[in-house]
């Protein structure tokens, strides 16, 4: 079986409270449907929790507007660290999370009326394309993003995850895993700058390099008719010098700690990244067959990009389909194929309102 990428799974959101984070995402972003939550003990994650196995509660939401979901993610052995410092464009990691929208103004006005805290007014990007910036309660920016891909239509004035903003030291030694291992080898615009649709943005004052990425080939896979196609923003400050966005923290403290792939192909993919210089930091199949989440199980893999930025690779095993009546999918059984429309939207009986 050759490695293949299905697209966006989730991005990982540390927070300081799961359910408090999760009703703040379902509310405002429409982060509704609950795959699965799950407090346990994170033992494999080594290597990023300072070497130590971490007491975690984490919940998978997702929006069936289409693309990538949360996971929610909360440290309940220690105490939760945010930031010491504001984290700025082109700091490195993850700095912003994109989400999709297929009606942008109606968003914009809509998170006017509940009064959140928007950062800019609706722009166009160097490609012509709208959109606007927004804090969480968390602090943490979003960019919500003008897509017309839509899977079902629902209330929220959004979608899922359509990508992130990663703040790299290298441009080109940070391409060697955005574009030659996870697949994003088209360039929509390639800049050097102050871009002055990111006024009112922590840092927008700087010069940058910035790239934005998305993928000549259609994501397939079991889930990719909701995850639909996604971006990857590239930005490297030229005049003055970034911090690491979790410089003095570990893994799953506030912020966004990961961004995650729905994959096949786990085997091929160890081997690749391998060889390729970014070897798994993480492998869950070599300590056991299937990881199991309670309600969801299969096999994570993580590896580092130059920046630091963590990358998970997830290839499901089983995921719930209808909870109540004990129905739950095998897609080792199932093979490779996209799920049916109609299958994927059963995820609505797993809303939380």
């Amino acid at each position: 079986m050759a490695k293949r990428i299905n697209g966006i799974q989730q991005l990982g959101v540390g927070v300081t409270s799961v359910q408090e984070g999760f009703k703040w995402f379902r509310t405002y972003f429409g982060m509704d449907i609950k795959m699965f939550e799950e407090a346990a003990l994170a033992e494999l994650m080594l290597p990023h929790t300072a070497g130590q196995p971490r007491e975690r509660h984490a919940i998978l939401a997702l929006n069936l507007e289409g693309g990538g979901g949360f996971e929610i993610w909360q440290h309940t052995g220690k105490t939760p660290v945010p930031p010491t410092f504001e984290v700025q464009l082109g700091d490195l990691g993850i700095c912003i999370g994109k989400l999709k929208s297929s009606d942008i103004h109606k968003a914009f006005k809509q998170f006017n009326e509940w009064n959140l805290e928007i950062l800019s007014p609706i722009d166009k990007n160097p490609a012509g394309n709208e959109h606007f910036y927004i804090k969480d309660l968390y602090n943490n920016v979003w960019e919500i993003v003008y897509d017309p891909f839509l899977f079902s239509k629902q209330r929220s004035v959004n979608g899922g995850i359509f990508g992130a903003v990663i703040g790299v030291k290298d441009m080109d030694e940070s391409l060697k895993v955005y574009r030659d291992i996870l697949g994003y080898d088209t360039i929509i615009f390639d800049q050097q700058d102050k871009f002055t649709d990111w006024a009112g943005i922590p840092g927008c004052e700087n010069t940058y390099r910035r790239i934005l990425l998305t993928h000549s080939a259609k994501r397939n896979g079991t889930f990719s008719p909701m995850f639909g196609p996604s971006q990857i923003e590239l930005v490297q400050v030229i005049d003055r010098e970034p911090r690491d966005a979790f410089e003095g923290r570990i893994w799953g403290d506030p912020g966004f700690i990961h961004l995650c792939f729905d994959i096949n192909g786990m085997d091929e993919l160890r081997q690749e990244v391998k060889e390729k210089g970014f070897p798994f930091t993480v492998d869950s199949a070599s300590a056991m067959e299937t990881f199991d989440m309670g309600e969801a199980a299969g096999n994570f893999a993580y590896i580092q990009a130059p920046e630091g930025t963590l990358i998970e690779f997830v290839e499901t095993h089983k995921i719930p389909l209808l909870k109540k009546l004990g129905w739950y999918l095998d897609l080792r059984k199932r093979g490779e194929k996209p799920l049916p429309n109609w299958m994927i939207r059963l995820f609505g009986l797993m809303r939380v309102k």
